[in-house]
């Protein structure tokens, strides 16, 4: 795998970790979404709604 493809990938789940924190929830549990689903869990963060 590409080493570059890898960093993009860790950079975009921290980014949605940051948003997650950001609408108060659980920024681990969005870390851990979005290695497994990527820009999807970027879209579906955006659509969530702030608690």
């Amino acid at each position: 795998m590409d080493n570059q493809y890898v960093v993009g990938w860790g950079t975009l789940a921290l980014i949605n970790a940051g948003l997650a924190q950001g609408k108060n929830r659980t920024g681990l549990n969005w870390f851990l979404l979005s290695l497994a689903l990527g820009p999807l869990a970027t879209f579906i963060s955006l659509l969530v709604e702030k608690r």
